[in-house]
């Protein structure tokens, strides 16, 4: 696939020196759901923000479908829609009107038919003559998403899309992104939520003090950089763990009913086998065995730790 969005050499810092953007080289491409991750003051939103035109960047060049977000900037920001992380609304006019006018911004012809389609997808239709003021904040945060995509834009920036909603609304909206996803809308996502780029993500992008530290496929990323347990249940407890175990990395429940063996996904040979067998050779019987895989969050912790 070819990229839509490309970063090269971006920086950006402000009077005082201080730079927010350090060489940013990122690509994406076209149909992908790209999670930007990192702590406050990483420099997610200041990045959004320069390639959707709000911010003027300090140095490098970004592209957009081909389009240069300073020499054509016109073309390049048709191009895009912007979901931003505050609840931005016409409060009194109604979800038709606001998301209509959206449109008409961009040069547009109107399109009733677009319009009703995008309503549609996002369960807005039926609250389309609704004022703005009149709606929850779940369904204000979907008109949003209705106003950035009215001008049908190729790429999508969605800047904190469940901030401050339910857990079933954060899942409602996962379906909608995933939906936009499937009809060829590129999405990019900033998230304090990992489990929501977990969940989501094709791609992930992790940003610290304005340098962007690593980009990785979600589940490239886990192999790599993931570590596993192997939680064994034993059928009798034990006081201590016998000699023969010393060698492994084996941590004791309290009661002494489980043993734990933490182990690198990256290691080719995890020795799980061998430690089966020194078990059985110890005289320990196994009632259960679980493994779990680090989440995307711990990776994250990990990565940002070790770049600090």
């Amino acid at each position: 696939m070819s990229a839509i969005l490309s970063i090269q050499g971006l920086t950006k810092a402000y009077r005082s020196g201080a730079k927010v953007l350090d060489d940013v080289n990122l690509e994406i491409t076209e149909g992908e759901i790209f999670a930007l991750l990192g702590p406050n003051g990483a420099g997610k939103t200041t990045l959004i923000s320069i390639v959707c035109g709000i911010v003027n960047p300090g140095g490098g060049r970004v592209l957009v479908g081909g389009h240069d977000i300073v020499r054509d900037y016109r073309a390049a920001r048709a191009l895009i829609g912007l979901v931003p992380q505050e609840l931005t609304t016409d409060a009194f006019e109604t979800v038709w009107a606001t998301v209509s006018f959206s449109r008409g911004l961009f040069g547009k012809p109107a399109n009733p038919a677009h319009i009703e389609k995008v309503l549609r997808e996002l369960s807005l239709w039926e609250k389309r003559d609704a004022k703005i003021m009149t709606l929850s904040g779940g369904m204000k945060r979907r008109v949003l998403i209705a106003k950035a995509l009215s001008h049908e834009p190729r790429v999508l920036f969605l800047d904190e899309p469940t901030a401050g909603v339910d857990v079933q609304l954060r899942q409602e909206m996962w379906q909608v992104v995933r939906g936009l996803r499937d009809s060829g809308v590129t999405v990019i996502l900033t998230t304090h939520y990992i489990e929501e780029a977990e969940e989501m993500a094709d791609r992930v992008g992790v940003i610290r003090g304005g340098k962007l530290v690593l980009v990785e496929e979600k589940a490239a990323l886990m192999r790599k950089l993931g570590r596993k347990e192997l939680t064994l249940t034993l059928q009798e407890p034990i006081p201590a763990l016998p000699p023969g175990l010393a060698g492994y990395d084996l941590a004791l429940s309290p009661d002494g009913s489980e043993l734990t063996y933490a182990f690198d996904t990256k290691a080719d040979r995890p020795g799980i086998t061998r430690l089966l067998e020194d078990l059985s050779a110890a005289g320990l019987r196994l009632r259960d065995l679980t493994t779990r895989q680090s989440s995307l969050e711990e990776i994250f912790v990990q990565l940002v730790g070790e770049r600090a």
